[in-house]
C-alpha cells in the first residue's frame, strides 16, 4: 500500500510517498530513502526488496513533483534538510532510520546536524563533498569544466564532461586537464544542443551541495548511529574519494557496498546496479543497530 501526500508550506509543495502502514507494522522506525538530485522514482528499486518495511520516499524541492515556490533554483544542503525534518514531523512516526545517497547524503548530514533526533540510523551512500579532499581545489576546477562544457554546448557536452570526471582515477592532476573534451558520442550522448540550461547536475545549481562543510563535531555528537557507505567500483574516483575522507573526518572507516554510485538502481535510469545485493548489505547496516 502506497500513500501519495503533500506538505504545503509557503516555499514549497513537497511530495512524498509513505510504502505501508504508519505506524510500522513491525515496530521499528520507518526508512526514509533520500537522493539528489534524484527524486523517489530512483529508489523503486530498492523499496522493492523491503517490502517488510514501512518505507518513505519524496521528491526534493523544485524536483520531480515538489513544487517551488520561492523563485529559487538552487540546492542547498540546509534548506533540503528542513525539508526532510517538516516531512519527518508532518509523517509523526519519527525518528526514522535513513538510507541516503549522493547528493541526499550530503542532505542527511545537514539533516543530522541541524536535527540530531530525526534519525536513529542514517547510512550515507557516496556524499560528493569537495572540501574534505587533499586536491579540493583542483576538484572545484574540474567541476567548473562540466558547467562550463555544459553551458557552451549543451547538455550531450555537459554530461559526457562529467562522466569524464567522475570516472577519473585518482587526483585531480595536470594531465586530467590537459585532455582533450571528450565526444558525447562516445558515451552515446547525443551531440546536438537543445537550448536548455537548467539541468540540476551539469549546471551550478547544485554548487552548495558539493561545496558542503561537514560539520564533524555536531555529527560526532549527535545520537545518531552514521555510516559512510561506499561502493566497491567507486575506490579511486571523486565520490569514492569524497566517502573515504568523510569517513576519515567522523572518525571511522566508510563501508564498502556492492557495485557503483547508483549501485542501488534497478533499470531506472540505464545504468543498472547490483540492486539485490546492495539491499541484502543495507540491511545488514541497518540490522546491526
Amino acid at each position: 500500500m502506497t500513500t501519495t501526500k503533500t506538505l504545503e508550506t509557503p516555499e514549497v509543495d513537497v511530495v512524498y510517498d509513505v510504502h505501508g502502514p504508519l505506524p510500522t507494522a513491525d515496530g521499528r522506525p520507518p526508512l526514509f530513502m533520500i537522493g539528489q538530485p534524484m527524486d523517489a522514482s530512483g529508489f523503486r528499486t530498492l523499496a522493492s526488496y523491503f517490502t517488510d518495511r514501512t518505507v518513505i520516499t519524496y521528491d526534493p524541492r523544485g524536483l520531480g513533483r515538489s513544487t517551488r515556490k520561492d523563485g529559487r533554483h538552487d540546492n542547498a544542503p540546509d534548506v533540503q534538510a528542513a525539508d526532510v525534518h517538516a516531512v519527518i514531523e508532518a509523517l509523526g512516526a519519527g525518528p526514522v532510520e535513513m538510507f541516503a545517497s549522493s547528493g541526499g547524503a550530503v542532505t542527511a548530514l545537514a539533516l543530522v546536524a541541524a536535527h540530531p533526533g530525526d534519525v536513529t540510523t542514517l547510512v550515507a551512500h557516496e556524499p560528493p563533498i569537495a572540501p574534505v579532499l587533499p586536491d579540493a581545489a583542483a576538484a572545484d576546477r574540474a567541476r567548473a569544466g562540466v558547467r562550463d562544457a555544459y553551458e557552451s554546448k549543451g547538455w550531450g557536452a555537459g554530461m559526457a564532461a562529467f562522466i569524464a570526471m567522475t570516472s577519473w582515477q585518482g587526483e585531480f592532476t595536470d594531465e586530467y586537464f590537459a585532455q582533450p573534451a571528450p565526444d558525447p558520442a562516445m558515451f552515446g550522448m547525443p551531440s546536438e544542443d537543445d537550448g536548455s540550461r537548467d539541468d540540476p547536475l551539469l549546471s551550478d545549481r547544485s554548487w552548495a551541495i558539493t561545496d558542503y562543510r561537514p560539520d564533524a563535531a555536531a555529527l560526532n555528537a549527535a545520537p545518531t548511529r552514521i555510516v559512510i557507505a561506499v561502493g566497491e567500483e567507486s575506490q579511486g574516483v571523486m565520490t569514492g574519494r569524497t566517502s573515504v575522507a568523510t569517513a576519515e573526518l567522523l572518525g571511522q572507516q566508510a563501508t564498502v557496498f556492492p557495485s557503483h554510485h547508483g549501485g542501488f538502481l534497478g533499470p531506472e535510469f540505464g545504468h543498472a546496479g547490483q540492486p539485490a545485493a546492495f539491499a541484502e548489505k543495507l540491511r545488514e547496516v541497518l540490522d546491526a543497530a
